[in-house]
């Protein structure tokens, strides 16, 4: 089995689990939510999404499959952020929800590339400590959105935060910046793999801390459960990108 880190595993893991998921239900899981309900072709739209990931998610896990597996994924997730993230901001540029939407995806295009770039067998158009730079570049990048995020809404923010957490405002805008220097750090190279590292801390932690009590509540909306799911996805991708600084081949 070719695995270049704990992420990798984290990550596929979870691809299979929401393709299992979307196949199951028969509607879309994250990454590729949110869709609009009267897309042409959307329910057939749904079960190939849902397929690609259960089946990049198992080649990731093979040995002889990983490396066309994250190739796969990773053209599926660039096509899908220009047919429809891309398309959502230059339609509506001022609508900051088209960035943070974009922002989310690009996290897990970063995971793709990421692991396209270090699992290529042979040199290819943008692999090797080229293609990891992008793919920290774009996680980076993502994060500014959801930092500004905490500061555009931060009523919505502080509704989220549990009741035995003090200074809820002050929490929100702290998080929000913790977002922004990750997001700093990480496209300059300044204490980037600190930042990485946790960054993805700060969101498995909104995920364990926010979303999981409330999943047990039984008190999630149908948005939340989207959030939730888009919460585990950012948390299994951002990994993979953290871990891309441990790589011996990502250092080269």
């Amino acid at each position: 089995m070719r695995i270049v880190s704990v992420g990798q595993v984290v990550f596929a893991t979870v691809l299979v689990a929401f393709g299992v998921i979307g196949l199951v239900q028969g509607d879309f899981t994250a990454p590729w939510v949110p869709v609009a309900e009267d897309l042409p072709g959307r329910a057939l739209l749904v079960y190939v999404c849902a397929a690609i990931l259960v089946a990049t998610g198992a080649g990731l896990l093979l040995r002889r499959g990983a490396s066309a597996a994250a190739g796969v994924l990773l053209a599926s997730l660039l096509l899908w952020t220009l047919v429809f993230r891309v398309r959502e901001i230059v339609k509506a540029p001022g609508e900051f929800g088209s960035w943070d939407g974009c922002a989310e995806l690009l996290v897990s295009v970063a995971a793709a590339w990421a692991l396209y770039a270090q699992l290529a067998a042979r040199p290819r158009f943008a692999t090797g400590a080229t293609g990891v730079r992008i793919a920290r570049t774009l996680y980076g990048l993502a994060m500014i959105p959801f930092g500004l995020a905490h500061y555009i809404y931060p009523n919505e923010t502080i509704t989220l935060i549990p009741d035995y957490v003090p200074a809820h405002r002050a929490v929100a805008y702290l998080t929000g910046t913790a977002f922004l220097a990750a997001g700093v750090a990480i496209v300059t190279g300044v204490w980037a793999r600190l930042a990485a590292a946790l960054s993805v801390v700060q969101i498995g932690l909104f995920t364990i801390l926010v979303w999981i009590p409330r999943l047990i509540e039984g008190s999630l909306s149908e948005f939340q459960r989207t959030e939730f799911a888009v919460s585990i996805a950012l948390t299994a991708a951002g990994w993979v990108v953290a871990d891309s600084y441990r790589s011996v081949r990502a250092r080269g």
